[in-house]
C-alpha cells in the first residue's frame, strides 16, 4: 500500500481533490468537522445527518456518492464522537472504520481528511503514523498456512493523508518511519502467530540471520556447547526436556558512534511453554506458542530501526528454547547454577522465563551497556494486575532508573503502546528465599509479577535496567486471537527518542 501527503490551503481545497473517496469526520451532535463543512456546499451532508442515517458515534460510517461540486467520486462520513474533545480511542476507532470502508471499495486511491488537531496533545505526525499503522493492521492477514487464502484484490491501493500546508514536511518525514514501524510490527505478529512446530529456536535464529543479511546487521548464534562453556546452567536447565536445540541470538545494529555505549534489548524466546514437569492445564495451552513474543518484539524492533537506519548503537539478545516435559526434564526441587554463579532452587518449572533471562542479563554485561531493557511474556499475574491494556514496567528506584522508566513511559504514551510502572523492593525480595540455594525461582503467594521482576533484578546490578512484562499485551485471545505486535511501537519510539 502506498501512502502520500496532500496539503490544502485557501487556494487548494479538498473540494477539488480528484480521488476515489474522501473520508471526513462528523460528530454526534450533527456538527461537521471543518473538512466536512468544505464538502457540504449543497447541504447533502447536513441532510444525511438530520435524517438519522449516521449517528456520529466513533467508528460509524456512511458513504455518499457524486456530491454536487465535489470532485471526488465518493465521500465517506465517519463518526468521531462528541466534538468537545476527541479521545485517542475514538479517533482510532474512526481511522480503523475508514480503513475497513476503503478495503471494500473499487477505487484505486482515497484521501483521509480527519481533524487530528481535535485530539488533545496530538499533531500531524501522530495522525500520519496512526493512519499508516491502521492501514497495515487492516491489511494484515494470518492465513499464511491455510490451504485456501483470501486472494481478493479489491480495495484502495493508494492512500493520501490531508494535512495543512505548514505540516507537510513533518508528514512526509513521518511516512518512512511509520512504514518501517509497521513492517517491524508485522514481523513480530508473523512470528508470534506461527505454530511452535514451525517457529522453533532454530527458526528464530534463521530469521535473525536473514535480518542481518537484508539490513547489514551483525549477528552471532550461540549453540549448546558454547552455552555450556559460558556456564549458563540456568538457561540450559529449561531446555533439558526438549529435543529442539537451544539458540542464543545476538544481533547488532551499530548506527551510532563507535565509542557510544549500546542500548541492549533482551527478549524472552520460549517457542513453546508446556510448563515442563509443572505441566500447565490443557485448556488454552495452544496460546503458549506466544511465549516467544518478547523475542519476536526484539526482532521486529530491529527490523524497524534497521529500515530507518537509526543512528544509535543497539544490541539485541534472545535466549530461545522450548520448555517440555520428558524423562530428562528439570524437576521441581532441582538446584542449578546460573552464569553469574548464583544458585537457584527451581520450585516450579513453569517459571522458566526468568531462568533463561537471568543468564542473558548476565551475558550482556560484556557490552558495557548504556541501558538494558528486557521484554518478556513473564507472568499471568501481570495480566491480573493490569489486564490487556498496559505492559508492566519494573525498575529500581533511583535517579538513573527513574529516568529510564520515564523515557519508556513517555515512548509508550506517544506511540499509544502504553506501560504502567510497578514497584520493586526488599519486601518482595524476601519472598524468594530458599533454604537450599541463593534464591527460589518463584516467590511465596502474592505479587507474582513483582517477585518475578525482583528475581531478574538480582542479575542486573552492574548496569541501568528495566523489565517489561508483556503477558497481557503481546497477544489477544478469543475470536480476535493473534499477536498484536506490541511493544514494538514503544521500543522503537524509545530508541528513536534516544537517537535524537
Amino acid at each position: 500500500m502506498d501512502f502520500s501527503i496532500k496539503t490544502f490551503d485557501a487556494k487548494t481545497t479538498i473540494v477539488a481533490a480528484k480521488t476515489g473517496c474522501i473520508a471526513v469526520g462528523v460528530y454526534e451532535n450533527r456538527k461537521l468537522s471543518s473538512e466536512a463543512q468544505e464538502l457540504d456546499s449543497n447541504s447533502a451532508i447536513t441532510a444525511a445527518l438530520k435524517s438519522g442515517d449516521l449517528s456520529g458515534k466513533p467508528g460509524s460510517t456512511l458513504m455518499l456518492r457524486n456530491l454536487t461540486g465535489v470532485a471526488a467520486e465518493r465521500v465517506l462520513l465517519v463518526g468521531l464522537g462528541k466534538n468537545e474533545s476527541i479521545s485517542e480511542k475514538d479517533f482510532s476507532s474512526a481511522l480503523h472504520a475508514v480503513i475497513r470502508a476503503f478495503s471494500m471499495l473499487g477505487a484505486n486511491d482515497a484521501l483521509i481528511a480527519l481533524p487530528c488537531e481535535a485530539v488533545k496533545g496530538r499533531d500531524a505526525a501522530w495522525l500520519v503514523q496512526s493512519a499508516i499503522l491502521a492501514a497495515h493492521d487492516g491489511a494484515y492477514r494470518s492465513d499464511g498456512l491455510k490451504s485456501q487464502k483470501d486472494t481478493a484484490s479489491h480495495g484502495v491501493k493508494k492512500i493520501a493523508i490531508a494535512l495543512p500546508g505548514h505540516a507537510s514536511d513533518t508528514g512526509r518525514a513521518t511516512i518512512a518511519s511509520a512504514q518501517a514501524l509497521a513492517n517491524g510490527m508485522a514481523l513480530t505478529r508473523d512470528l508470534g502467530n506461527l505454530p511452535a512446530n514451525i517457529c522453533t529456536p532454530t527458526y528464530l535464529a534463521t530469521t535473525a540471520r536473514k535480518l542481518a543479511k537484508d539490513f547489514k546487521l551483525g549477528v552471532e548464534i550461540l549453540d549448546r556447547k558454547q552455552l555450556e562453556a559460558l556456564k549458563m546452567g540456568s538457561f540450559l536447565s529449561v531446555t533439558n526436556g526438549s529435543i529442539e536445540p537451544p539458540k542464543f541470538i545476538v544481533l547488532k545494529h551499530m548506527g551510532g558512534k563507535a565509542k557510544d555505549a549500546p542500548v541492549v534489548l533482551v527478549g524472552k524466546g520460549i517457542t513453546f511453554d508446556t510448563g515442563g514437569i509443572s505441566l500447565k492445564p490443557g485448556a488454552a495451552m495452544d496460546e503458549m506458542k506466544y511465549d516467544m513474543c518478547g523475542a519476536a518484539s526484539v526482532l521486529g524492533t530491529f527490523r524497524a530501526i534497521a529500515e530507518m537506519k537509526l543512528k544509535l548503537n543497539v544490541i539485541g539478545v534472545i535466549p530461545t528454547c522450548e520448555n517440555m516435559p520428558s524423562g530428562s526434564a528439570t524437576r521441581p526441587g532441582d538446584i542449578v547454577t546460573s552464569m553469574s554463579g548464583q544458585t537457584i532452587e527451581i520450585l516450579n518449572t513453569d517459571a522458566e522465563g526468568r531462568l533463561v533471562l537471568c543468564d542473558a542479563l548476565t551475558y550482556v554485561e560484556r557490552f558495557k551497556p548504556a541501558v538494558v531493557v528486557d521484554i518478556a511474556t513473564l507472568t499471568g499475574a501481570c495480566v491480573v494486575a493490569l489486564g490487556n491494556h498496559n505492559s508492566g514496567l519494573f525498575t529500581r528506584d533511583d535517579d538513573a532508573h527513574d529516568q529510564l522508566a520515564n523515557e519508556l513511559l513517555a515512548a509508550g504514551k506517544s506511540s499509544s503502546d502504553t506501560a504502567w510502572r510497578m514497584p520493586l523492593g526488599e519486601a518482595y525480595n524476601d519472598q524468594l528465599k530458599s533454604n537450599f540455594a541463593d534464591m527460589a525461582n518463584i516467590g511465596t503467594p502474592g505479587g507474582g509479577s513483582i517477585t518475578a521482576a525482583c528475581f531478574l533484578e538480582r542479575y542486573t546490578r552492574k548496569y541501568t535496567w528495566a523489565h517489561l512484562d508483556i503477558a497481557g499485551t503481546a497477544w489477544k485471545s478469543g475470536a480476535a486471537k493473534g499477536a498484536t505486535g506490541r511493544p514494538v511501537p514503544l521500543l522503537t519510539t524509545f530508541l528513536m527518542n534516544r537517537a535524537g
